[in-house]
């Protein structure tokens, strides 16, 4: 196994970091989803999770995201470990802390785009109400949805819904965004557009940004690359 190559220098704390990480599922045969996971990501990267289907890649992502909780092991967040927490901790740190894109966006029917952004804004409560609209309105426009603010989920296309799933989770300003097969669901154009999103979400915002894909030619163009087998990493290598 290639050793972790994160970006993060020799005197700065990583942005999140795992040892020994591993997720067992309780069964009548107990199978084990990720194994041993030394893994550290800095600011600012952009990184692939791949491997063959039951590789660990989405079990390791709701690792890292305090979604599930290791059998043994731990994640740890800006040199904090989580494995105390309560859940509701473990919730307002995902929320203060933490953006999630899916596979399907799970944005609300009944919310415009912009107020599907200002959730979670209204959730942690740091921004008056003017803030959150002004902050929302500038996500989406960042985001070339200037033309939509106001249209419901079922109004929009598939690329236009990702993007702002894209913008939600970017909505309380977390310096790591986790990605679950964010263009999954997409056709190539589509497609295009939400990579270019998360992309210069890393170039222009230095927010990290940790996707699960099963795309070679996405994963191919991204910083680095974590390859899974069996729930190890297989390798870990930055790309040119």
């Amino acid at each position: 196994m290639i050793a972790a190559q994160s970006q993060t220098g020799a005197d700065e704390r990583p942005l999140l970091q795992t040892r020994k990480l591993t997720r067992i599922l309780q069964a009548v045969v107990p199978v084990t989803l990720v194994q041993d996971v030394d893994f550290s990501v800095g600011t600012s990267e952009f990184v692939a999770i791949t491997g063959p289907s039951g590789s660990g890649k989405s079990s390791l992502l709701y690792l890292l995201g305090l979604l599930d909780r290791p059998t043994s092991g731990e994640v740890m967040i800006e040199g904090s470990g989580t494995a105390e927490l309560s859940p509701g901790q473990m919730a307002s740190m995902r929320l203060e802390k933490i953006g999630f894109v899916f596979q399907f966006h799970f944005l609300l029917p009944e919310f415009t785009a912009l107020e599907n952004i200002m959730i979670p804004m209204q959730k942690l409560g740091r921004r008056s109400p003017n803030d959150q609209l002004e902050h929302a309105t500038g996500l989406l426009v960042d985001l070339g949805l200037e033309d939509f603010l106001h249209r419901r989920p079922a109004q929009l296309s598939g690329g236009q819904r990702q993007r702002v799933a894209v913008a939600r989770a970017l909505a309380n300003s977390p310096d790591l965004i986790l990605a679950d097969e964010p263009t999954g669901s997409l056709d190539s154009a589509a497609t295009e557009q939400v990579f270019e999103s998360l992309q210069a979400i890393v170039e222009t915002q230095k927010t990290t940004v940790v996707a699960v894909t099963h795309d070679m030619d996405l994963a191919a163009r991204m910083q680095r690359r974590v390859h899974l087998v069996d729930g190890r990493i297989d390798y870990d290598r930055v790309q040119s």
